[in-house]
């Protein structure tokens, strides 16, 4: 499933995947993996780019079923 959460939020910040990923320690291709749903972020991970993009796990993260 696509997080478009987290685009969304990338994109206000005005930060491009590489300088996203850039901030958290990952590759450009893992942010790319991430918000086309092919990849699964580990906690901590998911954390960082929360603190990156001043949300929180839920806004970004959280699935309604």
């Amino acid at each position: 499933m696509k997080n478009k959460k987290l685009k969304l939020a990338r994109v206000e910040k005005d930060l491009s995947q590489a300088e996203l990923a850039e901030k958290v320690g990952v590759t450009r291709q893992t942010i790319g993996l991430i918000e086309a749903g092919g990849y699964n972020p580990t906690l901590g991970l998911c954390i960082a780019i929360c603190k990156a993009l001043d949300r929180t796990l839920d806004q970004l993260f959280w699935e309604e079923s």
